[in-house]
Parts: structure tokens; C-alpha cells; sequence
């Protein structure tokens, strides 16, 4: 299993989540400082897709970082990620 590694570079970022075919989206209804997601497949009801200028600039403002995972413990693609403070 590979571990989940955090970073806040915007093109590692954006790499990661179009090879897994994910989209950027935010939850419906919050604020314009967003609950920033990843949508994979299917549109989620409850989640809104926004442009990645959008993402990032929320992404920025609330000082986040994004903690990802390249593969699961069998060797596939992992979709593993989660938002996360820089500090």
C-alpha cells in the first residue's frame, strides 16, 4: 500500500485528480470560501462543479493541503484524498 502524501502544488494536484477522471466540485449551498471535493464518475447530487481557477483560489485562501494516494494495497489507482490544514 502507498502511503498518502500531502501537497498544496497545483499541478500535481489537477495530474492526480484527471487520471482518476475526477472532477472539481464544491458542496452546493456553502459559502463562496467552498467545501472543496472531488467528484469521480457519476455527478454527485449535493456537489457542484466549478473551474479549476475557482477550486484553487478557495483551495488557497483556506490554506489547504491535499492529501492523496497514488495506488491501493493491490497496485490500482488510488482515489484516496482528503483536504487538510497547511498547518
Amino acid at each position: 500500500m502507498s502511503e498518502a502524501v500531502a501537497t498544496k502544488d497545483h499541478e500535481t494536484i489537477r495530474t492526480w485528480v484527471e487520471k482518476r477522471k475526477g472532477r472539481p466540485s464544491r458542496v452546493k449551498g456553502a459559502s463562496s470560501d467552498g467545501v472543496l471535493r472531488i467528484d469521480f464518475g457519476e455527478r454527485e447530487e449535493n456537489l457542484e462543479t466549478i473551474s479549476w481557477d475557482e477550486f484553487f483560489t478557495i483551495f488557497d485562501h483556506n490554506k489547504l493541503q491535499f492529501l492523496h494516494q497514488e495506488k491501493t494495497s493491490d497496485g490500482k489507482l488510488s482515489r484516496f484524498n482528503k483536504f487538510i490544514d497547511r498547518d
